[in-house]
């Protein structure tokens, strides 16, 4: 997975920063979150935390809306999205523990932590 997609999928932002990026309000947001359009991450503190990705989607949502298309016709634009990337195996989904993982383990590769390595350098 390249780096930008990594990024683009870890669950850092609060819902406020959501807000502002979306003009949207935290009941709209939320309202997305009830109908299965977006499925933000919680952490420790049980808080909504969006990636970029998750805006992205909040955006499209919006232009959905400003086109005239209501919930449940949004709804099925992405049930056969999904559909169809499971049938072709293209899932972009990842959840923000594998995000982690992947980035740990290439941090570790960077700084040459890897188990393979410590074998190798070992005195």
């Amino acid at each position: 997975m390249k780096e930008k997609d990594l990024r683009r999928s870890l669950s850092v932002l609060p819902i406020g920063t959501v807000m502002k990026l979306t003009s949207l309000t935290a009941r709209q947001i939320r309202y997305y979150e009830e109908q299965g359009l977006v499925f933000p991450e919680r952490n420790d503190g049980n808080r909504r935390m969006y990636s970029l990705n998750d805006i992205d989607v909040i955006l499209e949502i919006k232009d959905y809306l400003d086109e005239g298309l209501n919930i449940s016709k949004i709804q099925d634009i992405y049930k056969k999205r999904k559909e169809t990337n499971e049938q072709n195996g293209t899932s972009k989904e990842l959840s923000d523990q594998e995000a982690r993982k992947i980035l740990s383990d290439e941090l570790l590769n960077i700084g040459g932590l890897n188990s393979k390595d410590a074998e190798n350098n070992s005195f």
